[in-house]
């Protein structure tokens, strides 16, 4: 059965990444620096019925949220703080059960809110580091402020190395405090 939830979440990520490719084509020609904040604007008017406006999109009203990838690295740069990437979908049963304990984790929020530059998203990120072993959801990807993917922080699945499951929230978030404690030795 999990093979199945599995690969219907690949499924609609594939669905989700095709029809978003048609649509963003022309929005994406723009891109300046000071073009990108009227340009999330226009997004999320189009924003499907359903699917939440703010960016915390239900993993945490108290954090922080970046709205990009590129102000997230930007935003970890200047913090000196490890940015947290967050792939997930809407409608992945995966990703709405490991938000519901991301969320109820107290010390997870904390860490979350305090120690970390966050970013969730629903649509692939570009840049190729972000899927080191696929395009699979929910995984959560950690970056350092030196813009290196931490591809020694992963979770315990071997088939889908940065994959977390609702039930495992203390790996997610013992990995959360490697990753704030390494920055230390690493800077």
């Amino acid at each position: 059965m999990n093979s199945n939830l599995s690969f219907c979440c690949l499924l609609i990520l594939l669905c989700t990444v095709m029809s978003e490719a048609a649509t963003r084509k022309p929005k994406r020609q723009p891109t300046p620096d000071n073009a990108a904040s009227p340009k999330p604007d226009a997004e999320s008017s189009e924003a499907p019925v359903g699917q939440p406006k703010t960016l915390d999109r239900g993993w945490g009203s108290d954090i922080a949220w970046i709205q990009t990838y590129e102000e997230a690295l930007a935003k970890a740069r200047e913090l000196k703080k490890p940015l947290m990437v967050i792939h997930h979908l809407e409608d992945c049963p995966f990703s709405q059960e490991l938000k519901k304990a991301f969320v109820a984790d107290a010390l997870g929020q904390k860490l979350a809110r305090e120690d970390f530059v966050m970013l969730n998203v629903v649509h692939p990120i570009a840049d190729e580091n972000q899927s080191p072993d696929g395009h699979y959801v929910p995984r959560v990807i950690f970056v350092d402020p030196s813009m290196t993917v931490r591809t020694d922080l992963a979770g315990r699945y071997s088939n889908r190395l940065y994959a977390y499951e609702a039930g495992d929230i203390p790996e997610l978030v013992t990995n959360m405090k490697k990753a704030k404690i390494l920055l230390h030795t690493e800077l």
